[in-house]
């Protein structure tokens, strides 16, 4: 797993990050590498309107990879963003930033919550439980 942290804000621990996706992928079953990109708005907002046309930041992409040894894919996150939504969710920049990394593990897998009639939110609850402190 590769995770690099481009933008300059926030002080992020890596360590947590990799626990809950190596975790993810140890409960279910899944081999490869994974990149994990933290980044400012403005590099999300890049990736956003260049991927999917919305001109606008997020809090985290994902991009699937082919699987296996070619890789599962890839995870940007804004750390920024992220920091706002912290605040307003009554949470720590931290567990935001390991949720949204579950979050983006997941799509990379194939899971959409807006196509799947609830297993992902059912999976990723489920994981939350057994990886986060606070789920």
């Amino acid at each position: 797993m590769t995770i690099l942290d481009t933008q300059k804000r926030f002080r992020v621990a890596r360590a947590p990050l990799r626990q809950v996706l190596e975790g993810a992928a140890r409960a279910l079953g899944v081999d490869g590498e994974l990149s994990l990109l933290l980044c400012g708005d403005a590099r999300i907002r890049a990736l956003n309107r260049r991927y999917r046309r919305k001109d606008r930041a997020t809090d985290v992409l994902s991009f699937p990879g082919p699987g296996g040894e070619q890789g599962i894919g890839d995870v940007a996150i804004s750390v920024a963003t992220a920091a706002r939504n912290a605040r307003l969710c009554s949470r720590s920049l931290a567990e935001e930033l390991q949720l949204l990394a579950l979050h983006g593990f997941l799509h990379c897998l194939g899971y959409d919550h807006e196509r799947d009639h609830g297993e992902m939110e059912e999976l990723e609850g489920r994981l939350r439980r057994e990886l986060l402190s606070r789920p």
